[in-house]
């Protein structure tokens, strides 16, 4: 089962697909949470794994605007941004720390919408996360930029076009010609998965997690 993000709206529904999961411990669940399957995004994994000192990382998502009356802002259809589109970033830094998520929050702008938020996370290992998701930005600034500083050193990951290492041992840079966010990569993986009888390519327990959380964060912010 492969369900295009998010996994669902609420934790009554997180809750029956969980225990239907739990019955059914052979059928592959998955979640199209395609930036953990981007090449640059698989690289800094890589060059995580050499670093184990807790991390910083800051996520800069510049959304844009949606109006009002859209269904991705109706709670009860799109789930709203924070649920709809905020959770592939919750599931990124997941995926980048590697660790569980134990604790977070949330701080919204003022305005009709309320869909221009600050998000906080904290990691079992002591890493913390923000992740700004601004939809009053430009339109002509880039959508997503990507930092992550630890053990005396930073990457830097534009738009999933350019990663550049600062202070990295042996590493500078990783440059595309074209954006990858990694969603043929994704649906590969999910394809790998079914043909060959392996796990789904994100554990279960991380699906649930970063849902869970997300949709949390989302009633904090409706509240």
């Amino acid at each position: 089962v492969f369900v295009e993000k998010p996994l669902c709206l609420t934790l009554k529904e997180l809750t029956s697909i969980a225990v239907a999961a739990a019955a059914r411990p052979t059928q592959l669940l998955m979640v199209g949470f395609n930036r953990r399957f981007a090449p640059q995004v698989i690289k800094i994994k890589e060059l995580l794994s050499r670093m184990r000192a807790p991390k910083v990382v800051v996520m800069t998502v510049n959304a844009g605007a949606i109006p009002p009356g859209h269904w991705t802002q109706d709670n009860e259809v799109g789930g709203g941004r924070i649920v709809g589109e905020a959770c592939h970033f919750i599931d990124l830094m997941r995926f980048l720390v590697d660790t569980k998520i134990v604790d977070y929050d949330i701080s919204l702008m003022a305005g009709a919408n309320r869909d221009s938020a600050s998000i906080q996370l904290r990691f079992d290992d002591g890493s913390i996360s923000t992740i700004h998701y601004i939809a009053n930005g430009a339109k002509s600034f880039p959508k997503e930029r990507l930092e992550i500083f630890t053990g005396g050193a930073l990457l830097q990951l534009n738009n999933f076009r350019r990663l550049t290492g600062f202070d990295w041992p042996g590493f500078h840079s990783m440059n595309l010609w074209r954006q990858d966010k990694g969603q043929g990569a994704c649906a590969a993986a999910f394809a790998r998965s079914v043909t060959l009888g392996a796990p789904s390519p994100i554990l279960l327990e991380e699906i649930l997690e970063v849902s869970r959380v997300s949709i949390e964060l989302s009633a904090v912010a409706r509240s």
